[in-house]
């Protein structure tokens, strides 16, 4: 199996490990907690966490903060809509499509996946392209077990895929301004996808996975930043051409389709030398650290770009 390496995270930037302990005690307290009590129990049930070889001794960002701070414009464009917004989002039952360049297309129910394939809990670095950052405690499988079971044909180089659109449940899909076109759409290279790190996400700290958060599943790929990982998935397709990438179609000049962690690379309107690590930093609530080339993953993943200008492609 390939190396697995995180970056270490001086003592200064870590969440308390009496905040983390504490995270099932306040579940219900917390924005997001409605969602998950509202998960049917036979779904919940099932979110069992296997040991992982990625799993890592390391203290994480609090899940308050990962609920209530993150990007879902679905359900509106401020950080604290997703939570606040996605209470009507109705997770279950839930299927994804998964068919194109490949021998045996099917549509998967959820239960059904997370049966099939063992649930592993992953701490992985999150790396916004607008310059902040969490560790968080992701509870999926490999996309590769999926991609293997549909038998990819040799034609195929990438993998689409495509999120939901609900306007009756998403209020950021309704109204005379909406933020992104629908569907949201990403994209990665076939070995992107079948690489090791790259992560379906079904749960975050050993929980159903929260609407805000992308229920009920999602991708994860931690050396990317963050807007690549789709969330609330129905469709997957093996094709022979790129994908499209909405914030790529948007705004190519500031969104390139690889969007590799590069700090030597700036967004043309900010600097990615850095990043606010968020939940940590005593009264502001945040810290500011380095950031890492492939967001710390380079040690897994740089092989992947050999050859290719990483100025123009991340």
């Amino acid at each position: 199996m390939p190396s697995f390496k995180v970056p270490k995270i001086p003592s200064s930037e870590i969440t308390p490990q009496r905040i983390y302990a504490r995270r099932r005690e306040i579940l219900g307290l917390m924005a997001g907690g409605a969602a998950l009590a509202a998960a049917p129990s036979a779904f919940a049930a099932a979110l069992k966490t296997v040991p992982s070889p990625y799993r890592l001794d390391e203290e994480l960002t609090p899940r308050e903060s990962v609920t209530t701070y993150n990007n879902f414009y679905e359900f509106g464009t401020d950080k604290g809509d997703p939570a606040a917004n996605s209470g009507t989002f109705k997770p279950m039952p839930w299927t994804v499509e998964v068919g194109g360049m490949v021998a045996k297309p099917k549509t998967f129910g959820l239960e059904d996946l997370m049966k099939a394939y063992p649930i592993e809990e992953r701490i992985y670095r999150m790396r916004c392209v607008e310059a902040w950052s969490m560790v968080i405690p992701w509870n999926g499988f490999p996309l590769a077990s999926l991609l293997k079971a549909v038998e990819p044909l040799g034609s195929a180089k990438y993998v689409a895929f495509e999120s939901v659109v609900r306007p009756e449940e998403m209020p950021g899909q309704t109204g005379g301004f909406q933020p992104l076109p629908w569907p949201y759409v990403e994209g990665l290279r076939l070995d992107e996808a079948m690489h090791p790190l790259t992560l379906l996400a079904v749960g975050l700290y050993g929980e159903t996975l929260p609407n805000q958060n992308g229920a009920p599943i999602r991708l994860v790929v931690p050396w990317k930043y963050g807007f690549k990982g789709i969330k609330s998935i129905v469709k997957i397709t093996l094709t022979d051409k790129q994908p499209p990438s909405t914030w790529n179609i948007l705004a190519p000049q500031e969104y390139g389709f690889y969007s590799n962690v590069n700090p030597a690379v700036d967004h043309p309107r900010w600097s990615q030398a850095t990043e606010r690590r968020i939940g940590t930093g005593g009264f502001f609530g945040t810290s500011r650290v380095d950031t890492l080339p492939f967001n710390g993953y380079a040690d897994d993943v740089a092989s992947l770009y050999a050859g290719m200008d990483l100025k123009a492609n991340f």
